[in-house]
């Protein structure tokens, strides 16, 4: 099992910005619906925490609080870009230190709080818009998966 202890400072850093950042980038993708959407990413961590004790690295994840890169950006492309690159830098981390079990959690947990953040508000009479359809692709190819 993995842990904290196994990352430094700064990749554990890496590892919790995926999340929230694949969370952003479904946020950004459509227009309206933001504050019932950050609320579902919200819920999507407590719902992971309720099922506590699966595995140690999603265990530490989940309970720290959301990291994000605070950069400031013009476009909701940049929210994208950005965040691609980071949940793409955090599968890289865990994929040298986790297990390839850790890491199948990992991916699950963003693509389930990814898919949770588009349901949360409809979109032209949609409960998940085609924008936000191909920004869940883009998080599944970054993490280097499929949405299923």
């Amino acid at each position: 099992m993995t842990a904290k202890a196994a990352f430094s400072p700064e990749e554990w850093k890496v590892v919790l910005e995926g999340p929230p950042s694949a969370g952003m980038i479904v946020v950004t993708a459509a227009r309206g619906g933001m504050i019932r959407e950050t609320i579902a990413m919200s819920k999507a961590y407590t719902e992971a925490r309720a099922q506590h004790g699966e595995s140690e690295l999603l265990d530490e994840i989940v309970t720290a609080k959301p990291e994000m890169d605070h950069t400031r950006y013009h476009s909701a492309g940049e929210v994208r870009d950005s965040g691609l690159a980071h949940v793409r830098d955090a599968v890289a981390l865990l994929e040298s230190k986790a297990t390839s079990e850790e890491l199948d959690d990992y991916r699950r947990f963003v693509l389930t709080l990814a898919s949770k953040v588009a349901a949360a508000h409809k979109e032209d009479g949609q409960s998940v818009s085609p924008a936000e359809t191909e920004a869940i692709q883009q998080i599944a190819a970054a993490l280097g998966t499929t949405a299923s």
